[in-house]
């Protein structure tokens, strides 16, 4: 066997070993109040924070942006302590860059305009449709946040159906409702799922 070999096998099959080389993507999870979190970074950014699990997200990230996938704590730690930082209230506005080539141009819209929602506010699918330029889009804008390849980060839990009814999410009703709760302080009520 040759030490590319050794490298190779030692890559897939270890979580924390980068090798001679770092991946195109490094790949990893992080449990957290809302459920465990696929993540995949590439040397653009954060490109996959999904509630899917591993394998679809590894299989995806492997035929859309590259098959050199492996563990590099040194690009995830950075997201890993932004994500834990978010969830107890600590932290307001992620800093890691995002890497949307996962969604197709008319989701990076939706998406881009989703960082524009502040923090501990929501906003509705129609507004959304509306910002875009396109207000009939309602379903359309829907399809992009239901496909949000970095969820949180990108924060497409702030959409809700209307200021007393939560709508979907990726992550669950649960899921959504915790992160509500997060930016808009546990004294608040909670949304209708």
């Amino acid at each position: 066997m040759s030490s590319g070999d050794i490298d190779a096998l030692l890559r897939v099959t270890s979580p924390t070993y980068v090798g001679r080389t770092s991946p195109d993507v490094a790949f990893g999870t992080l449990d957290g109040p809302v459920g465990r979190l696929v993540l995949a970074v590439t040397g653009r950014g954060v490109v996959a924070c999904s509630y899917e699990d591993e394998n679809t997200v590894f299989e995806r990230v492997s035929n859309e942006v590259s098959s050199f996938i492996g563990g590099d704590p040194r690009r995830l730690d950075p997201v890993r302590r932004e994500l834990d930082a978010y969830f107890s209230g600590r932290l307001r506005t992620f800093t890691v860059p995002i890497d949307l080539q996962l969604a197709t141009p008319f989701a990076r819209t939706v998406l881009q305009k989703m960082l524009t929602v502040p923090y501990g506010t929501v906003t509705t699918y129609r507004e959304i449709a509306e910002r875009i330029g396109r207000p009939r889009a309602l379903r359309a804008v829907g399809n992009a946040l239901g496909g949000n390849p970095v969820c949180v980060i990108v924060p497409c839990h702030r959409v809700v159906e209307s200021e007393t009814v939560l709508g979907g999410y990726a992550g669950g009703p649960v899921a959504k409702e915790r992160l509500l709760r997060v930016e808009r302080g546990a004294g608040r009520p909670p949304l209708s799922p």
